[in-house]
Parts: C-alpha cells; sequence; structure tokens
C-alpha cells in the first residue's frame, strides 16, 4: 500500500523506486500483486502518467491516513528516545516580558539544553514566514482555536492611576465622571469605546474617552500612570505589586473591563510533532497563571 501511494505520489513507478530505492519493475509488481489481491484495478497505467481508477482513489485516501498515523507514532518515540534539540525562533508582545509567561519559557529552555531559542519580544507584529519565526504570541479581543492557532490565556485588565494623582480628586462611582480626566492609552486603540460591566448589579456601560496622550507601549503606559501623567487601562500583572504597595490604586474597582487573550499562532506545515508543538505545549500548561 505504501509503494502504491508513493507511485501515485510521484507520478510514476520510477520516481517512488527512486525514492525506495527499488527497481521500477519490484514497484510495479507490488501494485500488481495488491490489484490481485483486492480483485479491483487501481490504476490506469500509461506511457506517460499513472492515473487512479475510483476505487484507487478510495484506496490512496486510506493509504496516505494510515502512512500519516504510522510518520506520527515513529516521530514520537524517535523524541521518546533522543532529546529535543534544534532552533526555535518565538515572538511575543514585550509586555509579556513581566509576565509569569516569561519564566515558563525559561523553565522549556532550562528542560530542553539542546534547543537553542530565539526570544523576540516586541510591539511591531512579526509575521511568521516574512520573519522567520516558528511559534508566535498575539493579544486580541478574542481568538478562536483552529489548527494554526491556541488560547493560552486571559489577561485582566485593571483601570488605575498613581494615589498623588488621585490624591486631589474626588472619588467617582460612574465611569463617565472620569472623562474630563487625563487619559492615557495606547496608539493601536486609543479610537475605541471602553465598555465596562458592573460586578454587582450586571449593568454595562460604554464611554469614549478623549487621550491626553498616545504611547505605542503597554509598559510605558504603565510607567507613565505610576509617574502621575493620569489614568490608564494597563494589564493587572503590571500594576499588582504597585497597588499591594499603596503606589497606584485602581479605579472603579466594581466595574471590570473585557480581558485580552493571549494566544499562540504557527505556521500551517509545522510538523505535528516537532519542536514547535513541543513549546506550545509548555505554555499551554503554565501560561494560564499569567493571567
Amino acid at each position: 500500500m505504501a509503494i502504491f501511494a508513493k507511485a501515485i505520489d510521484h507520478g510514476s513507478f520510477r520516481g517512488a523506486a527512486r525514492e525506495l530505492n527499488l527497481s521500477p519493475s519490484v514497484v510495479s509488481h507490488h501494485i500488481s500483486q495488491l490489484e490481485d489481491h483486492l480483485g479491483v484495478a487501481l490504476l490506469y497505467r500509461t506511457t506517460r502518467k499513472l492515473s487512479l481508477t475510483s476505487e484507487g482513489t478510495r484506496l490512496l485516501a486510506a493509504t496516505h491516513n494510515m502512512m500519516a498515523a504510522v510518520e506520527g507514532e515513529l516521530q514520537q518515540l524517535a523524541e521518546t528516545a533522543n532529546e529535543p534539540s534544534g532552533g526555535l525562533r518565538l515572538t511575543l508582545p514585550s509586555v509579556l516580558s513581566s509576565s509569569e509567561i516569561t519564566d515558563q519559557i525559561a523553565a522549556f529552555s532550562l528542560k530542553y539544553p539542546k534547543i537553542n531559542m530565539t526570544v523576540d519580544y516586541s510591539d511591531k507584529r512579526r509575521s511568521l514566514i516574512d520573519d522567520g519565526f516558528d511559534l508566535a504570541i498575539r493579544m486580541g479581543p478574542d481568538a478562536k482555536n483552529s489548527a494554526t492557532t491556541r488560547k493560552l490565556f486571559a489577561v485582566k485588565r485593571v483601570l488605575v492611576a498613581s494615589t498623588d494623582y488621585l490624591s486631589d480628586r474626588e472619588d467617582v462611582s460612574d465611569p463617565k465622571e472620569t472623562l474630563n480626566w487625563e487619559w492615557l492609552a495606547l496608539t493601536p486603540v486609543q479610537k475605541g469605546s471602553l465598555k465596562l460591566k458592573n460586578a454587582s448589579t450586571g449593568k454595562t456601560i460604554q464611554i469614549k474617552p478623549s487621550a491626553h496622550m498616545l504611547t505605542n507601549d503597554a509598559q510605558a503606559l504603565h510607567r507613565l500612570a505610576r509617574a502621575g501623567a493620569g489614568l490608564a487601562i494597563v494589564p493587572e500583572f503590571l500594576v499588582a505589586k504597585d497597588i499591594e504597595d499603596g503606589v497606584m490604586s485602581q479605579i472603579l474597582p466594581e466595574w471590570e473591563l473585557s480581558s485580552i487573550v493571549a494566544f499562540a499562532e504557527w505556521p500551517a506545515n509545522a510538523p505535528r510533532n516537532g519542536l514547535i508543538h513541543l513549546a506550545l505545549e509548555a505554555l499551554s500548561d503554565g501560561g494560564s497563571r499569567a493571567s
């Protein structure tokens, strides 16, 4: 069956024979034996090409599935027997350098010391193909699992300002009361409206604050807010220590913001049992703690 599939994939007995290190006559003999065993014709043979009968088309699909399963098992056995090695290039947003996914990457590197890793933290969206990356961690409002993407974890966002900034302002209970304050925002999202939900009542409200200052870096946004330049929406993991130390405060804590989803993306032709999926499983297991 494997010889039959190779003959079709190469379009000739001669091409299959070269890959399998057999003679064309041996390839022809095995396919004839398969036809005799099944009692059906699988191929139409001409001097120029091979074409499939309807029975041959059915068998080819089944044979490809069989070969993929066998090759997958062989790859798993090889990985079990041999320590993974090679190069792996990973890109992710710079803000995640302060999250626990960085610890997870470090743990993966220690577990597999023969894998040479390049980790690119950047606020510029890198292309997997054009920039030569094997795996990308993206962030967005939502993501669906697919053949080339997987959700990893949710990043909780909070509205914060420095305690110095808030010291001469009255407490607020409605998001609209903050519209005349100095808002800091990320350049890519500054034009969108903001939706908040009251955790107690379930009430939702939308506001569209006007940005007093824009920046293209989430960590810079945090530092600007910490320095008293205004209020900002930032990932909770960036400000947890500042809130604990009393340097910053969460504004309107009863009003929740939607989380941002972190998800992995990889090339469609990535081997199912290669280094990319090995890293993906490691990040999926531990990345949830980054939220």
